[in-house]
């Protein structure tokens, strides 16, 4: 059975793609947005409050999505002393139950992300209910970056390092 006949390789293909979407979105309104807002305010004195709010949660959309992608090529930022110190055969053998804990730990912090927001749903007021909504990428975001280290450990493929 080769890597590529793994039941979970294209789930994590079509996962992959879809991150790459919302974060190619995601920055396209960004800068749209943010340009829009620039110009409205320096031309016509005029600025929409709602445009900040959605500005500062589509970073938090870049930077989940940018996040699972940035974990699925190893170009995670490491700042770990130990990586540096151990052999590589036994860095391999800790990939697996590290992408689990990782899991893990996004799923954690993914139910309380939910009951935060399921806390705020019921006190936000009238005027912040666009914020509100914005305001699920959190619980969204832990969700795909536990999804995703979950299939990262399932579709682990070992590479022969001694």
């Amino acid at each position: 059975m080769s890597f590529k006949d793994n039941f979970f390789y294209p789930i994590k293909e079509k996962l992959i793609k879809f991150e790459k979407i919302i974060a190619g979105i995601s920055l396209l309104l960004l800068l749209i947005l943010t340009f829009s807002q620039v110009i409205l305010r320096n031309l016509f004195e005029l600025g929409f409050s709602d445009i900040d709010v959605v500005s500062r949660h589509l970073v938090l959309f870049i930077t989940f999505m940018g996040a699972a992608l940035a974990c699925e090529h190893s170009q995670h930022i490491k700042i770990d002393i130990i990586n540096s110190l151990l052999k590589p055969a036994f860095k391999e053998q800790l990939k697996q139950p590290l992408l689990l804990i990782s899991s893990i730990i996004c799923s954690i912090f993914f139910w309380y992300a939910l009951q935060f927001w399921l806390d705020e749903r019921l006190y936000a007021p009238k005027n912040e209910q666009l914020a509100l909504y914005l305001a699920l990428i959190l619980p969204v975001g832990f969700f795909t970056l536990s999804l995703h280290f979950l299939l990262l450990s399932l579709t682990f493929k070992k590479d022969n390092v001694s």
